[in-house]
């Protein structure tokens, strides 16, 4: 088989499994309230389907990276692609909320399996001044599944039911996987001498199940529950300094923690990429809301709107890889979270009489600062590393989305629950809707302004 044959066929892999991965990840959402009517369970309980999903990648993608590190990357990618079908067929069988939160759990490990390693082939099979290029590609399947995720996801529920969205991605999934199994090249580990650090992999879970536990039921209802998810978060910081004490001592660390300190660019690009994700999650679910009652569009055309954003970041995401390969990917990087901050900056300004014209041009700003943004700084965190710590290194990235991603929610339903109590948003009154998307995004802007500065000081 030629070389450029292996390498189409990684990338259409990587492009597949970035897609389901983190498709499935957000195309539940609008199926919440009929999956809560068919087996009787409140939203709340319903929404663990996601939250369960997104903790179990955060938590394992680390320590699975490390075990792909030292053992073979195809094969950590092949059997998180077994489990991640299996559970999309599982979940079409589902006679209970309770065995299908589990299975979307275990699903949750496998595809915490696959980013630990999709990235990592990747990188791995292309020369360094090709990086940039082909990261394009994943950035961009990655973050239309994120956007798209909410709208193929509510088209499919209202059209077929909620039980299509397992059965489309476990179709494309399937596909991945035999592809993978069948072409691609294995390719073995150079930290076959080391050791897996049991004891730090074990502090890490225990870190990141804490404290994004926590931080996710911060707006929960009732003193009480507050205060146990503080303590919660709270345990979970414990965890992570305990956690970085025991990487410090040990020899052969689960992850280098003293790369964090003694490189400066791959400690803030992970840091710029945390930031990024907590301020720009929430716009597809906070504008979404808007358009349908505030604007009075229907699910479809929401979606239909909303499709701008991912667009120019699929379009973009590969020309700002390839030009992160010839111009600095710092430089490029905090210029795409300058975007970022702008379009966040449009929407503090929305009113009820606002143009459906200005929505879509803080939109099409916002996917413009995406791809800008995403390509590249994957490509400053993956050249800061050796080829021996890919898997982690993309783990790591994998977790900071992970964090972001609920960092960003609980910024919005602290913010809900300010103006509106429990009153869930799709029911709120026009003004006070405008009025906490507004707030939101002040904070949001602020957290990309203060990416922007750590950006810069990167180099």
């Amino acid at each position: 088989m030629k070389k450029t044959t292996e390498q189409k066929i990684v990338i259409t892999v990587v492009v597949i499994t970035a897609f389901i991965t983190t498709f499935t990840g957000s195309a539940l959402n609008l199926s919440i309230p009929d999956i809560g009517e068919q087996f009787g369970v409140s939203a709340n309980f319903v929404g663990w389907l996601v939250t369960g999903y997104t903790l179990a990648v955060a938590a394992f993608s680390v320590p699975i990276g490390r075990v792909a590190d030292i053992t073979c990357r195809k094969t950590v990618l092949v059997a998180g692609l077994i489990i991640f079908v299996a559970c999309c067929i599982a979940a079409v069988f589902a006679v209970s909320m309770v065995m299908l939160l589990v299975i979307r759990v275990i699903q949750g490990i496998g595809a915490a399996m696959i980013f630990s390693t999709n990235t990592a082939i990747l990188v791995s099979s292309f020369p360094g001044h090709m990086r940039g290029r082909v990261l394009g590609y994943s950035i961009a399947s990655t973050y239309v599944g994120l956007s798209a995720g909410p709208v193929v996801g509510g088209f499919l529920n209202h059209n077929l039911g909620w039980k299509s969205i397992f059965i489309l991605t476990g179709i494309l999934g399937a596909a991945a996987l035999i592809t993978a199994y069948l072409k691609l090249p294995a390719e073995r580990s150079e930290n076959n001498g080391r050791s897996f650090d049991a004891k730090g992999n074990v502090l890490f879970v225990c870190f990141i199940v804490l404290m994004m536990y926590g931080l996710s039921e911060l707006g929960s209802s009732g003193s009480g529950a507050v205060i146990i998810a503080a303590v919660t978060a709270s345990l979970g910081v414990i965890a992570g300094i305990w956690f970085i004490r025991h990487e410090l001592k040990t020899d052969d660390p689960a992850v280098n923690v003293r790369l964090f300190k003694e490189n400066i660019g791959y400690a803030f690009s992970n840091l710029s990429a945390l930031l990024n994700y907590s301020a720009t999650f929430a716009i597809s679910y906070l504008i979404s809301i808007y358009l349908q009652v505030v604007m009075g569009y229907s699910s479809q055309s929401a979606g239909i709107i909303m499709i701008f954003q991912p667009a120019i970041m699929a379009i973009l995401s590969p020309i700002m890889g390839r030009l992160s390969d010839k111009y600095s990917p710092f430089k490029m990087s905090s210029v795409g979270m300058g975007f970022c901050a702008v379009g966040a900056a449009i929407f503090i300004f929305i009113r009820e009489e606002t143009s459906l014209v200005i929505i879509i041009i803080a939109l099409i700003i916002t996917g413009l600062g995406f791809s800008l943004f995403s390509s590249p700084n994957t490509n400053a965190v993956m050249s800061c590393v050796d080829k021996a710590e890919y898997g982690v290194a993309s783990s790591i990235l994998a977790t900071m989305r992970s964090i972001g991603h609920t960092f960003s929610m609980v910024i919005v339903t602290i913010i809900v629950s300010i103006f509106m109590g429990n009153a869930p948003l799709s029911e709120a009154d026009p003004e006070i809707l405008v009025r906490v998307i507004n707030t939101s995004f002040i904070v949001f802007t602020v957290i990309c302004a203060g990416g922007v500065f750590i950006s810069l000081k990167r180099e």
